[in-house]
């Protein structure tokens, strides 16, 4: 998972907690082993870059529902 742009629901450590816990990786860049790509507000180049890649990309609601 890659986090990006401002979340509202939850901080980064929150979900990166969240993320680990269920047994996943996050991490600071997009590349071709990127997943999912959680964007928030004013998401800027990781967003872009997971666009080009083709990599799936998550609203905040639709990680929530993921991880539940």
């Amino acid at each position: 998972f890659v986090l990006t742009g401002a979340l509202t629901k939850f901080t980064r450590e929150e979900a990166s907690q969240k993320i680990e816990l269920l047994g996943g990786k996050v991490s600071g860049s997009v590349s071709k082993k990127t997943s999912f790509v959680v964007v928030g507000e004013n998401a800027g180049s990781k967003e872009r870059k997971a666009r080009e890649l083709g990599i799936p990309l998550l609203t905040e609601d639709e990680f929530l529902e993921m991880i539940q």
